[in-house]
């Protein structure tokens, strides 16, 4: 056969039809459009949020799809063809400059979706992604009510357990600062309470906490630990104010329960997975040194020192 203009065009043709063929064709003809267990439809309000999140092109950065190599934000449940039934276009997205929606909705309340959407360095200090505050309150809150639903039937369980956790610290916090301390102390298993900080107080691993603070907790807490960081105003209850604790027995290890697991229902999100053991209490020693102003780092009851502990 010889290589005519003719047979060129035609055999080109001829394999990208095939290709379009196996892999558009086929796989659309043969689709599974049955709903996964979690699939729910979504409320008029989440799908105007979705149309909020397309037109702003949030899906350039973030993703929903959890593979089978995630381990991460949101990979405990491998995303499945049924979750989509519902989506027009599918959001899968390719490309994690931020992290993946799939599961997000319970991760937070509604005020810390808020108070990030405004300016994503009020939740999280070393975020690249842009403020949207001009989207206006209205619009926020819609978006933020499609963020809640991403993981549908999960998610919803996630939101009850917001919504419980959300009544209760707000009637610990509207109790006074003695009530609101106590609860914070007695939702820490018992075990917990009584741990000191294990690590003993040295400049070195105060200024790794400085630092961890910096990057994490600046802006709800605020620069000098009195809950007035710029996400102040749009969290309640407010973030906590660390000065309050002193001479209330809170110990390193409620600190560091507190920051590993995070405080539901409040704007305090669980940390266990982005920190390692040694930054939480060393941020924790932070915490205590320069705001409480009383650290129990290294003091009894206490276990074998760590092989590199000065």
């Amino acid at each position: 056969m010889r290589m005519t203009p003719k047979v060129v065009v035609v055999g080109s043709f001829s394999i990208l039809a095939a290709v379009v063929f196996v892999m558009v064709c086929w796989p659309y003809a043969n689709r599974d459009m049955t709903p996964s267990e979690i699939y729910r439809p979504r409320s008029s309000v989440e799908a105007a949020g979705r149309v909020i999140y397309l037109r702003n092109g949030c899906v350039y950065c973030h993703s929903q799809s959890i593979r089978a190599i995630d381990w991460g934000h949101g990979a405990e449940r491998i995303a499945q063809a049924g979750d989509y039934v519902g989506d027009r276009p599918i959001l899968l997205g390719s490309q994690r400059t931020g992290v993946d929606l799939s599961q997000e909705g319970g991760e937070h309340p509604d005020d810390w979706h808020i108070a990030h959407f405004v300016n994503p360095r009020y939740t999280r200090p070393n975020s690249i992604m842009p403020p949207f505050e001009w989207l206006g309150t209205e619009r926020l809150n819609t978006l933020a009510q499609y963020i809640q639903s991403l993981g549908m039937k999960e998610a919803d369980v996630r939101m009850a357990r917001q919504r419980y956790w959300k009544e209760e610290s707000i009637k610990a916090y509207e109790a006074g600062p003695d009530a609101n301390v106590k609860w914070l102390a007695d939702i820490v298993p018992e075990g917990w309470r009584n741990i000191p900080n294990p690590y003993p107080t040295t400049p070195a691993g105060l200024e790794r906490g400085h630092i961890i603070y910096q990057q994490f907790c600046i802006g709800c807490h605020g620069p000098i630990g009195d809950g007035m960081g710029p996400a102040q105003p749009y969290i309640y209850p407010p973030p906590l104010n660390f000065t309050i604790l002193k001479g209330r027995g809170v110990s390193g290890g409620i600190l560091y329960y507190q920051i590993m697991n995070g405080i539901t229902g409040t704007a305090m999100p669980y940390f266990k997975r982005e920190l390692e053991s040694q930054k939480i209490w060393e941020v924790g020693d932070y915490v205590a040194v320069y705001f409480i102003n009383q650290s129990d780092a290294n003091k009894d009851p206490r276990g074998i020192d760590a092989s590199w502990e000065p």
